[in-house]
C-alpha cells in the first residue's frame, strides 16, 4: 500500500484532513505535566487523547524534543510508540527538516523511520535530487520536500527567478517529475501563501501537500483549502500546533478546525 493512502484512510474514517503538531516545548508546559517524570511524553498522551477524534496526522517538531538532549528523544520515541499501540491508523509525521549528502542522510532515515518510526517526514531540497535518493528510495516511507514555506522569510531564496520561475515552482515541477517514482513524495506549502499553493496544485496534480501556518502564523482556512483541495476533496494535511495544543479546550478546538476546513471541501 503506497503510504499516502495510510493518511487517505484516515482522512475519510473520521472525516478530516486536521494535523495536529505536537510542538511540546518545555517551558510552556503546564505545570502539572513537568511535575512528572516524562513531561512531553504525559503532555502528548493528553493531547493525543483529547483530539484523536478529529485528527488525520500528527507532527511533532523534533527541535523541541532534542532541546531536552536524551530525555528529549526518548519521549518523543515513546510518543511515536504510544502512537503506533494506541492508533496505528492516525498518520506520523517527523517535522525534521533533514537534508545532507546521501550517506548522511541515511543515518536521519535509520533514526526517524526505524528507530523512532515515523510515517514520514520532512526534507530539505537544497542539496538537490541526487542528495534526496536515501529519502525517496524508501518507498514504504513518506518524503515531504519543503516547497514554499509558510515564513516571513521564506521568499528570500523560495521566490528567486530561475528561467521566469520562482524556485519554489522548480521544486514542485521536480517533485511531480523526477522525485516521484516511488509515489511518496508530497509537498510542504504554507498556509500564508494561498495564491503560491493554488500554483503548486496545478503543477502537481493530486499530490498530497502538507500545510502549516494555519492559526498562530496567519493562515486562513477558506484560501487554503479552495486552492489546496486535490480531485478526490483531500490532498491537504493541515496543521495547527500552537492553536491547538496550549489552548484551554485541545479538543473543541480539533473539532472546530476540522469543521472549518469541512466546510471548504
Amino acid at each position: 500500500m503506497p503510504i499516502i493512502d495510510k493518511y487517505d484512510l484516515r482522512a475519510d474514517k473520521v472525516n478530516s484532513l486536521v494535523c495536529v503538531g505536537l510542538d511540546s516545548d518545555y517551558e510552556k508546559l503546564p505545570e502539572r505535566f513537568r511535575r512528572t517524570e516524562s513531561p512531553q511524553l504525559e503532555f502528548n498522551k493528553y493531547i493525543i487523547e483529547q483530539t484523536s477524534p478529529y485528527a488525520a496526522a500528527y507532527k511533532p517538531n523534533i527541535a523541541f524534543y532534542e532541546a531536552r538532549g536524551d530525555r528529549g528523544i526518548r519521549e518523543l520515541k515513546m510518543t511515536a510508540d504510544y502512537l503506533r499501540e494506541r492508533h496505528p491508523d492516525i498518520f506520523l509525521i517527523c517535522d525534521a527538516k533533514r537534508g545532507d549528502i546521501g550517506n548522511t542522510n541515511r543515518g536521519y532515515t535509520d533514526f526517524i523511520f526505524d528507530w523512532l518510526g515515523f510515517d514520514a517526514m520532512t526534507v530539505s531540497p537544497y542539496l538537490g535530487g541526487e542528495s534526496l535518493s536515501p529519502f525517496l528510495e524508501r518507498a514504504d516511507k513518506g518524503i515531504i520536500v519543503l516547497c514554499k514555506t509558510s515564513n516571513p522569510g521564506s521568499g528570500e531564496l523560495q521566490n528567486l527567478l530561475t528561467d521566469g520561475k520562482p524556485l519554489w515552482q522548480i521544486v514542485a515541477e521536480k517533485a511531480k517529475n523526477e522525485w516521484n517514482r516511488n509515489g511518496n513524495c508530497m509537498l510542504v506549502a504554507g498556509a500564508t501563501y494561498p495564491e503560491e499553493i493554488a500554483k503548486i496544485r496545478e503543477v502537481v496534480g493530486d499530490m498530497t501537500l502538507l500545510v502549516p501556518g494555519i492559526g498562530a502564523q496567519g493562515g486562513e482556512i477558506e484560501p487554503v483549502v479552495k486552492a489546496g483541495i486535490n480531485s478526490r476533496k483531500k490532498g491537504l494535511i493541515i496543521n495547527s500546533s500552537r492553536g491547538i495544543i496550549f489552548s484551554e479546550n485541545p479538543k473543541e478546538e480539533t473539532r472546530k478546525l476540522q469543521e472549518a476546513i469541512n466546510k471548504y471541501r
